[in-house]
């Protein structure tokens, strides 16, 4: 049995030996990044997470001028205590703030990227059913190839293709 199962691995070794297999190499992450749908989403972010952003660099600046008042050594006892509770108040509505923040930003982050990190592999699929080619490896996990082999800017063209961002 087992120099049956030998000969035919040989034979189908020798067959694949005299076939060419087609390679592509893919910077995923970076063809991703630069497509047009990412960096718009990245400019609508950015846009809709801003006025929360405001209201914290806001609130530092509270802090600060409460840290001034507090060094200033002109408040009595009563508005010493008055300020340092404000003071507090002002920084677990910061902290919270920033925490909630975090959290937005990189849960819609997340689905943003799953969503094109998906349409992204549709697209190297197609490309490489286009081009014929049997294997397409992502640069992160290879050592060395000729530039030759590279895809990333075909494939982030492709997925602009496929995938057009619509003009404000």
């Amino acid at each position: 049995m087992n120099k049956l199962l030998f000969a035919v691995l040989a034979l189908a070794s020798i067959g694949a030996a005299n076939a060419q297999v087609k390679i592509a190499v893919i910077n995923t992450q970076k063809a991703l990044l630069e497509t047009e749908e990412i960096k718009k989403a990245q400019l609508d972010l950015e846009a809709k997470f801003k006025p929360r952003q405001d209201q914290m660099v806001k609130l530092q600046r509270e802090l600060q001028d409460i840290q001034t008042q507090l060094q200033s050594g002109k408040l009595n006892e009563l508005g010493t205590q008055e300020i340092t509770a404000e003071g507090q108040r002002k920084q677990r509505e910061l902290q919270r703030l920033q925490q909630d923040l975090q959290e937005d930003v990189e849960r819609e982050r997340t689905e943003i990227l799953q969503r094109a990190g998906t349409r992204m592999q549709e697209v190297v699929k197609k490309l490489a059913d286009e081009k014929g080619l049997d294997i397409v490896v992502d640069s992160a996990n290879t050592v060395f190839f000729k530039t030759t082999f590279e895809i990333t800017t075909e494939a982030t063209a492709a997925y602009n293709k496929a995938y057009p961002v619509a003009a404000k």
